[in-house]
């Protein structure tokens, strides 16, 4: 489990194929002294197992499925990746509850820069924006953000200096891909009230339904 407040920009140094599966060698500098063989770690919003920690260089196993569904894939030697830390039970929750399971990916449509702010377009399927409200949270790379506009194929998220300088999406620009993960109660909610994509989910709450309750 995550926050999405990341700890540190590490740099992928080696990228290694094995079939269908890849393995990221990451330069995270102080950070590796705190990873043990095992520890999970928040890359980009994927949650990655190390297999091997040789600070300040640490490397983890990335799964076809993952390779899929997520922007790992795409990643080369000299990118940089968001990084976080498994949460520790006595740790502060200074974003929102992130599991590193990516629901999908999005594409940057634009970024306008404000004073005092950078805000972030980006188009997403609808089968993740009905996971999401305003104001609530979203990860988006990984990191915490809360969504400022909502339409049905696309969000907007502000981000503040801060979060710019600490994060890679200072870097990112328009036709980009990002990794997203909704608020994890809105996974639950979706599911408790019937996702009709959800294989053996009960049927969508109706207005008929509503009226036979009393609202």
């Amino acid at each position: 489990m995550f926050t999405g407040i990341v700890r540190q920009v590490g740099t992928v140094r080696r990228v290694g194929r094995a079939e269908a599966a890849s393995r990221l060698t990451i330069e995270m500098g102080a950070m590796a002294r705190d990873v043990a063989l095992g520890d999970s770690v928040c890359v980009d919003g994927c949650c990655l197992t190390a297999v091997s920690v040789e600070p300040p260089l640490a490397s983890f196993d990335v799964s076809a499925e993952t390779l899929r569904l997520t922007t790992l894939g795409a990643l080369r030697e000299g990118a940089r990746v968001n990084l976080e830390p498994a949460l520790r039970v006595n740790d502060r929750l200074g974003g929102h509850f992130v599991s590193g399971h990516v629901d999908g990916t999005g594409t940057i449509r634009g970024v306008e820069r404000l004073p005092g702010e950078v805000r972030l377009e980006v188009d997403v399927p609808p089968n993740l924006t009905d996971m999401m409200i305003m104001k609530g949270s979203v990860a988006v790379d990984g990191v915490s953000l809360t969504i400022a506009a909502l339409r049905q194929n696309a969000f907007e998220v502000s981000l503040i200096p801060h979060t710019l300088g600490a994060t890679t999406l200072q870097h990112k620009g328009s036709g980009e891909r990002v990794n997203i993960e909704c608020d994890m109660i809105g996974r639950w909610v979706k599911r408790l009230l019937g996702d009709a994509g959800a294989g053996g989910a009960r049927p969508g709450l109706s207005m008929h339904d509503l009226e036979d309750q009393g609202f």
